[in-house]
């Protein structure tokens, strides 16, 4: 038994422990150059965004429904009329990302490392299978966490399900992520706390307005203000009415 509050610690993966976003945007800007003969990139930008939250319920979150989406809309905006050139393009550019070296954020391994040794530590990510697997074994993470949940969404009852299954359950677990959409509201509606650390890229997808003053909220700057915050919830007797 333990006195503790926070006894469980989720992590979010892309643009909380290593850089993802920045390549997206990059590609993103190499594909709307590529089809620069068919509109202007505000518009081009438009349709690829509509694409590809239209193919989310199909092919998921990640490079691959990426690049198919970016196929998709370069069909759709040449009517059909694509150079092999530009096919060619987007695959090349779909294989770099899936190739990229994982780059870590700022302090993230050593945070990780001094949180291990007193908290289960959860990696909750989304996204391909395969793509989210190839990146956490190149990052040299993976013998931090107690485990790894690769999910296709992250919901509410995600959360519930992972905290209780790994954990205390949510009303013990705490989440940390860069996404308010997918790794604060749900944990939070699930029970847990969470602390925000927002990157400064964020998909549009992604963007919703952070809640108000809810108590079991936490929003930093950095990775390693995760153990005070921990701390502090640990510390304070009144988190427990909660």
């Amino acid at each position: 038994m333990t006195d503790r509050i926070v006894t469980t610690l989720g992590f979010d993966a892309d643009d909380t422990l290593w850089q993802n976003e920045r390549f997206f945007r990059d590609t993103e800007g190499r594909f709307l150059d590529l089809l620069g003969d068919f509109g202007d990139r505000a518009t081009l930008a438009s349709r690829l965004f509509a694409i590809e939250k239209r193919n989310i319920p199909i092919y998921g979150f990640g490079i691959k429904g990426f690049v198919l989406s970016m196929m998709e809309t370069a069909i759709e905006v040449s009517d059909g009329r694509l150079d092999p050139s530009v096919v060619a393009g987007v695959l090349a550019m779909g294989r770099e990302m899936l190739n990229h070296p994982v780059e870590l954020l700022p302090e993230v391994r050593e945070t990780l490392e001094a949180l291990s040794g007193r908290y289960p530590l959860i990696l909750i990510t989304k996204g391909d299978l395969f793509d989210q697997e190839r990146k956490l074994a190149a990052s040299g993470l993976a013998g931090l966490f107690h485990a790894v949940e690769i999910v296709s969404d992250k919901s509410a009852s995600t959360y519930a399900r992972v905290f209780a299954m790994r954990g205390d359950g949510p009303d013990s677990g705490l989440m940390v992520g860069n996404s308010l959409r997918s790794d604060i509201l749900p944990a939070l509606e699930a029970g847990a706390f969470a602390v925000h650390i927002p990157h400064d890229l964020t998909w549009l997808y992604e963007q919703v307005d952070e809640p108000v003053d809810h108590p079991r909220l936490f929003i930093e700057n950095h990775i390693r203000k995760v153990a005070d915050v921990v701390e502090k919830i640990n510390e304070d007797i009144t988190y427990r009415k909660f």
